[in-house]
């Protein structure tokens, strides 16, 4: 039976989540995360209805609040008394249970898909499909139902359904199956990975995901490489024909159209908020901590894929490299704590941690710390970064956009050099004016960084303001229109 909301989004998170205060209620949280802020604003500004999880036992219990976890705007409303974002979507906000969501997350996007499409497994020792796995999948499976189910039940004929990410890559076959009336996209915010590594997958599972997304009648991609990527997967996996010029996809008598849809900033938004009073504290402490030496900025998660501990490395040789920048030059690190469930990334976390050290043990003096580093999330302190940043280092081993490497030079107050990974997609955009580096080769990342310090100031701010342009090309708005415009 169907719906009456004629366009939606289906995502893992959503645009609120909600935490316990101290007297037991529930308080929402403006949601995490590059997509949802990419998202929220365009979403309710259309109205959309926006299908996501409950991320843990707030969520939950604010979920069966309301009949069928579909809470209007009035409904976060009366759990805090303002607005945190939502606009004016209604957020239907799914209970799945906590062993099913912790195998679709943790195990199978998380620990497994993420990990394909940023080649970071070590295959000496990862990764190993066996019993475990399969229970792990049939979560996947099971939690891709659900949003399946649930987006069937509340679209209107014809429909148009924005599918976001590698969590819910089984959503538009499952939709095909259950409502062959909708109109369905599907975005991948990661990069893809190339056929040879895509195969470490199993069989069976290499073939689902891709037989999943082409359920969609257009699957969007954030750069040209990675859409070829997908390409080349369909084609050596499932014997689809593909068209690489016009970038289609035949399989199983039907046609999926891929798009290339580059996500930006919205400048003026970025610029408001980065000139709030929270943001000002933060730069003026900032500013006197530094007192006027040159700076070197990152803004990550600890994330493996974001190649921090190799970033280190490459400052590290940079000030043995060049006596000069001793003492007058701070790389000043944030590094947010990411999926701290998973040994992984506790482990890179402390790598992180013990190579900051070894560099202030070097090189540090009773006036200088060459070293700053924080790891506890702080998004007014981040932009309060990069307006006082000389140098930006943006050098993911793998990445399907990166929105810091846009978002520095928009802020950045007399111009900065952008050191850019050849791995981020962003670099499509953003090469010709960016310093484009190897992350592997930290000989190189130094050598860029000598560089960006270098660089003349004139040519640094003319190659920003070009940068900063670039970057606020298509904003969150315009990116969203163009997926609802492909499906027609």
């Amino acid at each position: 039976m169907a719906g009456s909301a004629p366009l939606l989004v289906a995502s893992n998170r959503g645009p609120v989540t909600f935490v316990r205060a101290e007297d037991g209620g529930l308080v929402p949280r403006r949601g995490g995360g590059g997509l949802v802020s990419g998202l929220s604003a365009v979403a309710g500004a259309t109205g959309a209805l926006w299908v996501c999880a409950a991320l843990g036992d707030a969520d939950r219990e604010a979920s069966r609040s309301v009949p069928g976890g579909r809470l209007a705007p009035h409904d976060v409303d009366r759990h805090l008394g303002e607005p945190v974002g939502a606009g004016h979507a209604v957020v239907r906000m799914l209970d799945i249970d906590a062993l099913t969501f912790h195998r679709a997350y943790d195990a199978v996007a998380n620990s497994t898909l993420w990990f394909v499409h940023h080649l970071l497994w070590s295959t000496a020792f990862t990764p190993v499909f066996g019993a475990p796995f399969t229970r792990e999948w049939e979560g996947y499976v099971a939690y891709n139902r659900t949003f399946a189910e649930a987006v069937a039940e509340d679209a209107a004929p014809g429909a148009k359904v924005l599918v976001q990410d590698y969590h819910l890559s089984l959503v538009p076959g499952m939709l095909r199956d259950l409502r062959p009336d909708l109109r369905t996209a599907h975005f991948s915010h990661t990069p893809w990975a190339p056929p040879d590594y895509y195969a470490l997958l199993p069989a069976r599972v290499a073939r689902s995901l891709l037989e999943g997304l082409l359920g969609a009648d257009h699957a969007g991609f954030l750069s040209v490489r990675w859409a070829r990527a997908f390409l080349d997967c369909a084609e050596r996996v499932l014997g689809a024909r593909v068209d690489r010029a016009a970038l289609t996809v035949e399989h199983a008598g039907r046609t999926t159209r891929l798009g290339v849809h580059p996500l930006g900033v919205d400048g003026a938004e970025l610029r408001e908020r980065a000139a709030r009073p929270d943001v000002e504290a933060r730069r003026a402490a900032l500013a006197e901590d530094l007192r006027g030496r040159r700076t070197v900025v990152r803004v990550d998660r600890t994330e493996l894929s974001k190649n921090i501990v190799r970033g280190l490395l490459a400052f590290r040789e940079l000030l043995r490299g060049h006596p000069e920048h001793v003492g007058e030059v701070v790389h000043v690190a944030f590094a947010y704590p990411s999926r701290a469930e998973l040994p992984e990334y506790r482990e890179y976390t402390a790598a992180v941690l013990r190579v900051a050290e070894e560099i202030n043990d070097e090189f540090g003096t009773d006036d200088w710390q060459p070293v700053v580093l924080q790891v506890e999330d702080d998004y007014a302190r981040s932009l309060a970064a990069y307006r006082l940043a000389d140098v930006l280092l943006v050098n993911p081993v793998r990445d399907g956009m990166n929105l810091v490497a846009k978002e520095g030079p928009v802020l950045a107050e007399d111009g900065c050099a952008l050191v850019l990974s050849t791995e981020a997609g962003a670099a499509e955009e953003l090469g010709g004016d960016a310093l484009l580096v190897n992350p592997y080769d930290v000989g190189e990342t130094a050598d860029a960084l000598h560089r960006a310090l270098t660089m003349p100031p004139e040519e640094r701010r003319s190659r920003c303001r070009r940068l900063a342009a670039a970057a606020t090309a298509v904003p969150p708005e315009r990116w969203f229109a163009a997926q609802v415009d492909a499906l027609g």
